[in-house]
């Protein structure tokens, strides 16, 4: 690790936690941060995984044969996965759900997993084109949990005001604790939807920068100690990513079955 030797710990760390930025205002790449910066190579990787997996399962609709070979199979099975397990929480005719739920856990997931590929991979071929930083996992940045999470919570609103319509301001006005404390209840009930979005971007981006992080500190070790705990944490590490892309498809399911029933 060449790279490694010339610099010191603390500058190798921070250099493979720097994003690859775009300023909206000046269109110059790697110029500061602040609102006006876009993280290119989040945005980048985001994209690229979502057209390659979802157009991998366009291509295999495509192609249904009664007689289903390995890929049909792995999609069925993955598909009726998340079929059940909409259909245990979301007790209504819907094909809206199980395509959202779909989309997350596969679109998490893989997004989670690029944690899997070795720290100094992309970085160092892209550095070969100019490209002074690239982290390669979009869910280890806040920006793209976030914006997933906001995403959910429009769907949430969307769902509370189709499904209950004017029984929604009676619901937050005495709701729990009767009609005579109804700005506790509206606080309450505010502090509660507002918690969903939080909890959803956070952990996904909490579980999964810090797992980007202890791959950083392995690399940072000789050569020669890197393999046992490298492979040892890879393999822990695919239980998380499953997890947290499994987590987040729950939790979006059980909002939006939330703000479809009544209270």
């Amino acid at each position: 690790m060449s790279e490694a030797q010339v610099i010191t710990p603390g500058q190798y760390i921070e250099h493979h936690l720097e994003h690859l930025t775009l300023n909206l205002k000046t269109f110059s790449i790697g110029d500061g941060g602040g609102f006006w910066t876009l993280n290119l190579d989040t945005l980048i990787v985001s994209v690229l995984i979502g057209i390659v997996v979802f157009g991998t399962l366009r291509m295999v609709a495509t192609r249904l044969t009664e007689v289903p070979g390995k890929m049909q199979n792995l999609v069925e099975m993955v598909f009726e996965f998340v079929n059940n397990a909409v259909h245990e929480i979301f007790h209504h005719k819907t094909t809206f759900i199980p395509s959202l739920a779909l989309t997350i856990f596969l679109w998490v997931f893989f997004m989670n997993a690029m944690d899997l590929l070795p720290v100094d991979l992309l970085p160092r071929f892209l550095g070969l084109f100019g490209v002074p930083h690239f982290k390669s996992v979009p869910t280890a940045d806040p920006n793209a949990t976030f914006a997933m999470s906001l995403s959910i919570f429009a769907l949430i609103v969307i769902f509370n005001l189709k499904a209950k319509k004017h029984r929604l301001l009676k619901e937050m006005l005495i709701f729990p604790f009767g009609p005579y404390l109804f700005p506790v209840n509206v606080l309450f009930r505010l502090i509660e939807e507002c918690v969903k979005p939080l909890s959803l971007a956070l952990r996904l981006f909490g579980n999964m920068f810090a797992g980007e992080l202890i791959f950083i500190l392995i690399a940072i070790m000789p050569w020669w100690l890197q393999w046992p705990p490298g492979a040892i944490w890879a393999v822990f590490h695919i239980l998380i990513i499953t997890l947290q892309a499994f987590l987040f498809m729950m939790l979006t399911i059980i909002y939006l079955s939330m703000a479809h029933e009544g209270h």
